[in-house]
């Protein structure tokens, strides 16, 4: 695969030195089986710490009013799947993944695969150049999430806030349904889809029937905002 990942680079505003760290980042693990090479896997891993370190700090500093549990909720959206999926799409990340033929023949959802990357990514800036460029990467990216959640998130969670949005004008009807239940024991996967007086409004996915069902509500806020 020949990719013009300057692009990119423009794109997400950085540069690598190290070529190779962004190609590791971009490397899912269906291409590295495939080939022979490193996946994304350990940087995702680093990514993901990196990602709370700075999101934790930026908070700390510049949300001073909020309580520990305010800072977590808002940390938590800002940082989720579907934050870090949205940052992928907007930078086309998509364009550059190193995909496996197992994948690329796959009709499922790549959003899990998306958002993992740019936690490498986020890795593969800092161990490239450091925390004052991941920084400016992640802070460039998330700080508008961070706005949202913390005027509109606070001390409730997403199906309390989606409630109390739709039931402003009076009763409604809000149904939470389990329409997906995949993978062994072990690594569940569930899809919830939630629907107000009988009209569809979102879907989530989770790890558990309850992290659905909060993923479909945070999705159903954001089609609200």
């Amino acid at each position: 695969m020949n990719l013009d990942l300057s692009i990119l680079e423009n794109s997400i505003g950085y540069s690598f030195k190290n070529k190779d760290l962004l190609i590791n980042a971009l490397t899912h693990t269906s291409y590295s089986y495939e080939n022979k090479v490193k996946s994304n896997e350990r940087l995702e891993y680093l990514g993901d710490s990196i990602l709370e370190f700075i999101s934790s700090k930026y908070l700390f500093e510049n949300y001073t009013k909020l309580t520990e549990g305010e800072m977590t909720k808002v940390r938590a959206y800002a940082v989720c799947e579907n934050s870090l999926f949205k940052i992928a799409k907007k930078h086309n990340f998509s364009d550059f993944l190193y995909l496996g033929k197992s994948e690329l023949s796959s009709s499922g959802d790549k959003k899990a695969i998306l958002a993992d990357s740019v936690e490498a990514v986020i890795a593969a800036i800092f161990l490239d150049s450091g925390v004052e460029e991941a920084e400016k990467f992640v802070l460039a990216n998330i700080v508008t999430e961070i706005e949202y959640a913390s005027n509109n998130i606070g001390l409730k969670d997403y199906k309390t806030v989606l409630q109390e949005k739709l039931q402003k004008n009076g009763e409604v009807e809000i149904k939470y349904e389990i329409i997906k239940e995949e993978g062994p024991d072990h690594d569940k996967r569930f899809t919830a889809e939630i629907s107000c007086n009988g009209s569809k409004l979102a879907i989530g996915e989770g790890r558990s029937k309850k992290k659905a069902e909060m993923d479909a509500a945070m999705h159903a806020l954001e089609n609200l905002k």
